[in-house]
């Protein structure tokens, strides 16, 4: 009998994905974040979304060039070696998990609009953990059932935030934002350089389209432009709709606040509006939330076909998607949800965000330096190489400034989990 022919995602697919896993993941409780710091995170945003571009670059001529299932893990396997593989693929890995808890987080605050008892942390944990695995289930459906779903969350949940991002400037209040710009007085490199780090949480998943380039219909060209207009998308919606936000909210107010977005539209338009940028804000969210899980097992799953990770997590249903790795990666989900549980919504999305960005510094950087080795054995044409060559420094200072940006006590633990990469791939080379 012959097997069944899994379905590939085409432009408009990967796109959303790129969209969805970039926004979804940072526009919903970021400004909440970011009020800690005050208004003068717009000069962080300014900086990120160069970072961003950066990387942004770096991914989509990846992408054109040599397309890999599997994205930062595969490059960093080709063009760096196996140990820099297993420690890409162990932090990549190990921080969109710790990311997509954050994710479902947001779900649950939004959520929280219909349901007041959500504000209990441990129902609030009930209630994501539901989500969590509602959307593992959903993953095992197939690439296309994912691009379509994505898709369509998307461009619902885009709509009404864009509506927030444009007319809530017709709201906006100098005085508010003024209010808010630096409350905790912090010297103003260090607010700025915190806040670009915090914001790179919203910059995840430019590298979703190269990640996935394996489901994708013709990766040399689709996997280039879905990374530059999911990009140009996300930014513009970024800067607009969290700098409007604080000249709407008090700062006080947006520090904790659960769900900024329906705060504002509540200020806005009155209570319905809130309900509608609610259900947005869940819609959205809970495509990031699909796109992420994805991105999650085919990295997981490229590394273990190579034998860089448990082999369980190559293991494919029918419709070509790691089952195993799926639930191994819910129950780890499930379990780190109940470690961070904190009095707030916003202060639990705060700490796991800032140990995602932490961990993601290293497999961005090893991609700058796959694509640098990469194109000394291709040709390409000397202006490229020369703009290519500066946007992966401009990409690598970035990362290298997020972590700066990171309290002392994160930056130990990220190196703990660094230097632990070593003999865990001692361990598995002893295993192979």
């Amino acid at each position: 009998m012959a097997a069944v022919q899994a379905k590939k995602m085409g432009l408009l697919g990967a796109s959303s994905l790129v969209v969805a896993n970039m926004v979804g993941t940072g526009v919903f409780l970021l400004p909440s974040s970011l009020a800690n710091i005050g208004s003068i995170s717009i000069y962080g945003w300014i900086i990120s979304a160069i970072g961003a571009s950066a990387l942004g670059l770096v991914f989509a001529h990846l992408g054109m060039v040599e397309p890999q299932a599997g994205g930062p893990y595969a490059y960093a396997r080709d063009h760096m070696g196996p140990f820099a593989a297993f420690q890409t693929n162990m932090l990549y890995w190990g921080a969109n998990v710790i990311g997509n808890v954050a994710i479902a987080i947001s779900v649950t605050g939004y959520l929280g609009e219909f349901f007041p008892k959500l504000e209990n942390p441990w129902l609030a944990n009930v209630c994501t953990a539901a989500v969590i695995w509602l959307f593992i289930w959903l993953n095992t459906r197939g690439a296309k059932t994912i691009g379509e779903f994505t898709t369509i969350s998307t461009i619902a949940g885009i709509l009404p935030i864009a509506f927030v991002g444009v007319l809530g400037w017709f709201w906006f209040r100098p005085e508010v934002f003024s209010a808010g710009w630096n409350p905790g007085a912090l010297p103003a490199h260090s607010a700025i350089a915190q806040s670009a780090s915090i914001a790179l949480w919203a910059f995840l998943g430019v590298e979703s389209a190269a990640v996935s380039a394996g489901i994708i219909e013709n990766p040399n060209r689709n996997v280039p432009l879905a990374t530059i207009i999911g990009l140009v998308i996300a930014t513009l919606i970024y800067v607009s709709c969290c700098t409007a936000i604080m000249g709407i909210l008090p700062n006080d107010e947006l520090k904790k606040s659960a769900a900024p977005f329906a705060d504002a539209a509540r200020i806005m338009l009155g209570p319905w509006a809130a309900v509608v940028i609610s259900l947005a804000a869940i819609l959205k969210a809970a495509g990031a939330l699909v796109g992420w899980i994805l991105i999650v097992a085919q990295s997981a799953q490229a590394a273990a076909a190579d034998g860089m990770f448990m082999r369980r997590f190559a293991v494919t249903n029918k419709l070509g998607m790691p089952t195993h790795n799926l639930v191994i990666t819910g129950i780890l989900m499930t379990a780190l949800l109940a470690l961070t549980t904190s009095p707030t919504i916003a202060k639990q999305f705060s700490i796991i965000t800032n140990a995602t960005v932490v961990l993601m510094a290293i497999p961005y950087i090893y991609s700058v330096v796959s694509m640098w080795r990469l194109n000394q054995t291709i040709e390409v044409p000397t202006p490229r190489r020369r703009v290519l060559l500066v946007a992966g420094v401009i990409a690598c200072l970035y990362c290298v400034g997020v972590v700066v940006g990171q309290s002392d006590l994160l930056g130990r633990r990220a190196l703990i989990v660094l230097l632990l990469t070593t003999p865990l791939f001692a361990l598995m080379k002893r295993a192979r």
